[in-house]
């Protein structure tokens, strides 16, 4: 009985190749199912535009407290 070992390495290449592809597959498919049902039930929440007004001026606030610190930091 001889077999060409060759010949059953690129079988078992290809039935693992194959394998691996169909399980990547699945798995993208699944994934993306399951991000429309996450989407469906548990739409994101839009900002509001007064609560980007409100992080902006604490932004501003901030900004001069760190400035504030940097120039006595440097006189002193």
């Amino acid at each position: 009985m001889e077999t060409n070992l060759v010949i059953e390495g690129l079988k078992f290449m290809g039935l693992g190749m194959v394998t691996v592809f169909l399980f990547l597959t699945i798995l993208i498919f699944l994934m993306t199912l399951m991000s429309k049902i996450l989407h469906k039930f548990f739409p994101e929440v839009q900002p509001n535009a007064s609560s980007s007004s409100k992080n902006t001026q604490n932004n501003k606030k901030i900004v001069a407290a760190i400035t504030a610190a940097i120039k006595h930091h440097r006189e002193s």
